[in-house]
């Protein structure tokens, strides 16, 4: 069985005190005065108990919204190293920070409600103005944490603008280095390509001569390669893959001075000569040039 709540009882009180027997013509008049007066005692008291009801709903209300705070930092505590983290979950944290500078909006306006109505009330309820001080520094420390974690996301986005800063300049000195890098290679593949560079020329006697590649005349010594011998006439080659050498002609003749025992003239296709290297670093010991003279 409930037992009677102490609004109950009070209303049950005055309603009693009411029906008490009045009897003279002056009991009459207290009779009307003391309805009156119970009736706005009445008034008063359901007034009071409904602003109480209220008071204590509001302070559930406020104690729930505070959970939901708690559980709201729990996730945003638990997200691991703001600086590590990606543009995406630092968005989603600043709308949780939002969220909860909301939350904390709403409830202070609510205590501020809850103390507008406890003052409104004739007594004072120590109990629930304990309650409400409790609440304001709850919210206080939490107001506390929100803005130490907005510092820590502010702090983050320094901290990944100067990351930014230093990858932008490590990969500027980096491509400088690599830039730097291919063109040392490329300036040393070019060195090798001219110091295994060589040249030779296949032409009749005619050819060559009109061409300053030899020189002969009457009781003369052929002169192969004079001082201003035509270098354009030449055809350039790698002495690394450079190992035949057509002729386009059934006779040939090797007029410069590579050793013999570093090639051979032999027969190629339709019996015409191929100048063929066997040893190219000896072929090409004493001379870049090679003069092959056909008829």
């Amino acid at each position: 069985m409930k037992r009677p709540t102490a609004s109950k009882i009070a209303l049950a009180a005055i309603a009693a005190f009411a029906m008490l027997p009045f009897t003279s013509c002056g009991d009459k008049e207290k009779l009307e005065k003391t309805e009156a007066a119970n009736t706005m005692l009445t008034d008063k008291l359901q007034q009071t108990l409904a602003t109480q009801d209220s008071l204590f709903a509001l302070i559930n209300d406020i104690t729930d919204g505070m959970s939901q705070i708690k559980e709201i930092e729990r996730i945003v505590a638990t997200s691991g190293t703001l600086s590590s983290e990606s543009p995406s979950r630092k968005d989603q944290l600043r709308a949780d920070m939002a969220t909860i500078q909301e939350a904390l909006k709403q409830r202070r306006e609510r205590l501020e409600e809850l103390e507008k109505q406890l003052s409104s009330t004739s007594g004072k309820n120590s109990t629930l103005l304990t309650t409400i001080n409790n609440l304001k520094a709850q919210i206080a420390e939490q107001q506390t944490e929100i803005t130490t974690l907005n510092n820590q996301l502010a702090e983050a986005g320094v901290k990944i603008t100067q990351l930014g800063t230093q990858v932008d300049s490590l990969t500027t000195v980096v491509a400088a280095a690599t830039e730097s890098m291919e063109q040392a290679e490329q300036e040393a593949l070019d060195m090798a390509d001219e110091l295994n560079a060589c040249y030779f020329v296949v032409g009749s006697q005619k050819e060559l001569k009109e061409n300053k590649i030899i020189e002969t005349g009457f009781l003369r010594k052929t002169k192969v390669l004079p001082a201003d011998f035509n270098t354009s006439y030449f055809t350039r080659a790698d002495k690394r893959t450079l190992t035949e050498i057509p002729t386009h002609a059934t006779k040939a003749e090797v007029m410069t001075n590579q050793p013999k025992d570093s090639y051979t003239i032999a027969d190629g296709p339709s019996g015409q000569k191929v100048i063929r290297i066997s040893d190219p670093t000896r072929f090409w010991s004493v001379s870049n040039f090679l003069v092959i003279k056909v008829n």
